[in-house]
């Protein structure tokens, strides 16, 4: 299974107005959160088929290596911002890469051995979790725990939750700690349909997700490893 830190025992609330909202840490903060964006890509030669979820199921689960880049846009009750984001993942390591157009250049968020860390320009911070990281230095959290699973269209194991399914049987909507993620659109990339287009809401925070590039680096039974070219298929209303 990818590498993610256990999520933090409090309840998450909702971004409050602070004078530190946008700068540079509190903003790469919150895009860490999130995974790469970017414009919609053709649709492939054969489209999603109703078993085709069903299917690659175990494959989903065992995705635990991967590289995932975009752009992602962020708006709140007070202001609404976007930025590049490169993630790659593997199974006890995570790395993101954020960059512009913030004016604080690139900025990483790093997660090994239990720790986890944010390198900007202001210098280095650290924290057992991210959640935890985030708590000490805007004063609010966002799941960034559980995002491994929900960008592979699954939902965090161990902790309730709520999914509903388009008419192929994908996932169309998932509810989880207090979270709202919408799948509006899916991408083929080696043997697997991953989703491409996602948008996430609790309470006045709402983030899109737009997937340019998904390149499962460690595909299981030996499904290639070559980075697919990007398509794109069924987007949901």
């Amino acid at each position: 299974m990818p590498y993610s830190f256990p999520a933090t025992e409090s309840p998450y609330r909702a971004a409050t107005p602070r004078t530190r909202w946008w700068q540079p840490l509190g903003t790469l903060l919150v895009v860490a959160w999130l995974a790469g964006c970017a414009g919609q890509a053709p649709a492939p030669d054969v489209p999603r088929q109703p078993d085709d979820w069903q299917r690659q199921q175990d494959d989903l689960v065992a995705l635990d290596t991967w590289q995932v880049a975009g752009k992602v846009g962020l708006r709140t009750a007070e202001d609404s911002r976007s930025a590049n984001l490169d993630w790659s993942q593997a199974p006890d390591h995570y790395r993101m890469l954020i960059s512009g157009p913030f004016g604080a250049g690139r900025s990483v968020l790093e997660g090994k051995q239990g720790r986890v860390s944010l390198t900007t320009g202001d210098g280095r911070f650290e924290a057992s979790s991210p959640e935890a990281l985030m708590q000490q230095q805007l004063g609010w959290s966002l799941p960034i725990s559980s995002l491994d699973y929900w960008v592979r269209g699954l939902p965090a194991p161990h902790r309730a939750h709520d999914q509903t399914q388009d008419e192929l049987g994908f996932p169309k909507t998932l509810q989880q700690d207090g979270w709202n993620i919408r799948y509006r659109d899916w991408t083929y990339a080696g043997s697997l349909w991953l989703p491409s287009r996602l948008v996430m809401t609790y309470d006045d925070i709402r983030a899109t997700l737009v997937v340019n590039q998904w390149q499962p680096e460690a595909m299981p039974d030996g499904a290639s490893n070559d980075t697919p070219s990007p398509t794109s298929s069924g987007a949901a209303p």
